[in-house]
């Protein structure tokens, strides 16, 4: 099990979440997307903003995984209102819209421990189905959410740049 601590992120990290975000979105899609995309994507979508509005709209939750030594930003995981085109919508749903590690924390548990806190809170909310978004190309992300109990049950254009890629709509009932 990776060395880490798991922790509901506050107002004070949106910075914090918005480094992670970057550098998470940049080692995951480098040499897959292209790099001006990235680059722009990382721009807004990862901004501190991005991160403080999603901290203070009262219905999102987002973590924060720090390394053990010295408390650095590792990874983060955000639940919030949906917004993927799935079958069948309704009030029950809530999105997984990120979750991410930087990769020489992957394999450890860490992964699976904030999935598990975010089901937690999801069921705890009242919510009945999580759904997530996922590049349909990422194989590696896909069997994750499988192992997880999440399935296929759509799909969406996903813009980073000015390319559309093909994300797979997935959901599992809580």
């Amino acid at each position: 099990m990776t060395a880490a601590t798991l922790r509901l992120a506050g107002a004070a990290d949106a910075a914090a979440l918005s480094l992670v975000g970057r550098a998470t979105f940049l080692e995951t899609f480098a040499g897959v997307l292209d790099g001006d995309g990235i680059l722009e994507h990382c721009e807004a979508p990862h901004s501190a903003e991005t991160y403080a509005r999603w901290l203070g709209d009262g219905q999102s939750r987002l973590w924060l995984a720090e390394a053990a030594h010295g408390g650095a930003p590792i990874g983060y995981a955000v639940l919030s209102q949906p917004d993927l085109p799935a079958p069948d919508p309704t009030e029950g749903d809530l999105e997984l819209k990120r979750i991410y590690l930087l990769s020489r924390f992957h394999g450890g548990g860490l992964g699976s421990r904030l999935m598990d806190m975010g089901i937690r809170e999801a069921r705890s909310m009242g919510r009945t189905r999580l759904l997530l978004g996922v590049y349909a190309q990422n194989d590696r992300a896909i069997g994750f959410y499988q192992r997880h109990g999440f399935s296929q049950v759509g799909v969406r254009r996903f813009r980073v740049g000015r390319r559309e890629y093909d994300d797979a709509v997935m959901a599992r009932a809580l």
